[in-house]
């Protein structure tokens, strides 16, 4: 693979400009590969392939579209260890995980659009006419460094499923997954234009795809201040904008759960990918007179978790993504130090076993309240915060008192009331009792968490369009 050449065209091609930028593996801090940093003239190129493209992929009969899904499917298997490893070394996902969950989720998003593709009903008799939805356009889809294929795959499948072209932009902290993606898609056989990658710096690339008139849609995936420009620049345009934006989720516990292994499974939940998730469950909420228990069970979790070299397949957690991360998670460790919060386990620094890499250590902080930083900001890091409370309706008060509404979590041994608790909750996606993940249930938020949904049925129609024909017939 060149990694300082674009897709564009059904073809590999040369940058429009000359800047370069190092891929650092955050194991061992050192740059082990160089990608180019496109421009707006490579985003000019790819939208304007991807709109000649249009005309032939909005009208593919759909069995050809699960066709095209159908040879995906099957490269991405045949290369899944590779996929792996190359997540592994771009940001530091352990090899277990990365293999078990990031490329394996990331499948899972191609099996589930060629599903719903092949069972959906484009048209349907309603009224004086029929309703039929066709695919929105061209899409630039821009998205994150934490899960590099599976928030790939999350929009890149459904668009192909729908009909729609792709301008993507994968995170330039960690592309090369996406560009390996790009080589399977090719060898698919889908038709040049259809799918595009640009890579570039956000304030440069994915600006330029935000604002481009070419572009009918852009599903973005990241930070919230993030989001809030590419819906400013999308505006001018009248876009659809699909964000999936940032969380602080809450864990609640209720006082008949079995309260070890709540906390124990939360404090698992909160370290997965290094923290690094955006529905993390990150402000554990627990009954006051709890508070030794929770704290005990949490530091056996603690214990449990295996820190280190992440091509080690005993690893269960790696480094953070970058320098950068790394500096944030600290300065916010030690907020919650300075604010006053009980320190219950880890703490700031790196473990003293790792001289190199960006390592955290994971971090849990009790007696936390609700105007601390570490109870209000997305830390995207290992880093757990216990809160208290005194009954049901405080615990959902203090759920739902956030900007974000991404997910939550709630623990109890009765389900009712545990449902009762979850419907309740002001976020897109609840958990009960430790669910499990489900790929054709929609993910998304309320709030500044975001607009529009992903995953199944729900995030096939973020990629279409409706139209009524009055005094047609079925």
């Amino acid at each position: 693979m060149d990694t300082s050449k674009f897709y564009i065209d059904g073809g590999w091609v040369e940058p429009a400009g000359t800047a370069r930028l190092g891929i650092v593996d955050p194991a061992n801090e050192e740059i082990f590969a160089e990608i180019r940093l496109g421009t707006r003239e490579d985003v000019d190129r790819a939208a304007a392939a991807a709109r000649r493209a249009f005309a032939v992929a909005s009208e593919t009969p759909v069995a050809e579209r699960v066709a095209w899904l159908e040879k995906i499917i099957a490269g991405f298997r045949s290369r899944l260890p590779d996929l792996a490893m190359m997540m592994t070394r771009e940001m530091g996902s352990p090899i277990t995980f990365a293999t078990e969950r990031q490329a394996t989720v990331a499948l899972y998003h191609f099996e589930e659009a060629a599903r719903v593709l092949a069972q959906y009903r484009f048209e349907a008799p309603m009224g004086a006419g029929i309703v039929r939805r066709e695919p929105i356009g061209v899409c630039g889809l821009i998205t994150p460094w934490n899960w590099p294929l599976n928030q790939v795959a999350s929009k890149l499948a459904p668009a192909l499923a729908a009909g729609c072209t792709v301008v993507l932009k994968p995170s330039e902290i960690a592309p090369l997954s996406a560009m390996m993606l790009a080589e399977i898609v090719d060898a698919a056989g889908v038709p040049a234009g259809v799918f595009n990658l640009v890579n570039g710096d956000g304030p440069t690339v994915g600006e330029a795809i935000a604002a481009h008139p070419e572009i009918d849609m852009v599903s973005f995936t990241g930070s919230t201040a993030a989001g809030i420009r590419v819906a400013k620049l999308a505006a001018d345009t009248v876009k659809r904008v699909a964000q999936e934006l940032g969380g602080k989720s809450a864990n609640i516990i209720l006082d008949d759960a079995d309260l070890d292994a709540a906390v124990m499974a939360g404090v698992h939940a909160c370290n997965t990918n290094g923290g690094q998730n955006c529905q993390s469950p990150t402000r554990m909420l627990i009954p006051r007179a709890s508070r030794e228990a929770a704290f005990a069970a949490a530091r056996r979790a603690i214990e449990t978790i295996r820190l280190g070299d992440p091509q080690d397949k005993a690893t269960t957690m790696g480094p953070l993504v970058s320098r950068a991360q790394f500096d944030k998670v600290q300065e916010l460790i030690q907020s919650g130090l300075d604010e006053g919060a009980t320190l219950v386990a880890g703490g700031p620094g790196r473990p003293a076993d790792l001289n190199r890499g960006f390592y955290v250590r994971p971090t849990v902080f009790g007696d936390v309240t609700p105007a601390m930083r570490i109870a209000r900001e997305e830390i995207f890091g290992p880093v757990l915060s216990i809160m208290s409370y005194d009954s049901e309706d405080e615990a959902i008060a203090i759920a739902n008192a956030t900007p974000f509404g991404l997910a939550g979590f709630v623990q109890s041994k009765d389900p009712a009331r545990a449902r009762r608790v979850a419907e309740r909750i002001r976020a897109g996606r609840v958990y009960i009792n430790g669910a499990a993940f489900d790929r054709s249930l929609p993910f998304g938020g309320y709030k500044q968490s975001g607009n529009g949904r992903e995953f199944g049925v729900f995030g096939f129609e973020e990629y279409l369009e409706v139209k009524a024909i009055l005094g047609a017939t079925a």
